[in-house]
């Protein structure tokens, strides 16, 4: 970068650095949101309440079956080749 053009893009430093986090943010959430292992703990969490009792079986394959779902939804994103 020459001396011109750092000196005519210089205002807009601080905006490149606020778009920087956002992006780092961004793909530190996208990264949590995709990520399986909260899903596969919440369905073991399910099974021990099942077996506690704690709930009975139709509201155990309702949950499961969300849980299955979104472990799919993340296996889709994956194969995707995303990050």
């Amino acid at each position: 970068m020459g001396l011109l053009t750092g000196l005519l893009t210089s205002p807009l430093a601080p905006m490149r650095a606020v778009v920087w986090v956002a992006q780092r943010v961004a793909d530190k959430a996208t990264e949590e949101y995709y990520d399986p292992a909260p899903v596969w703990a919440a369905l073991a969490d399910l099974e021990g309440r099942l077996q506690r009792g704690e709930i009975d079986s139709d509201t155990f394959e309702v949950m499961e079956d969300e849980l299955l779902d979104r472990l799919d939804e993340i296996t889709r994103y994956r194969q995707q080749g995303l990050p």
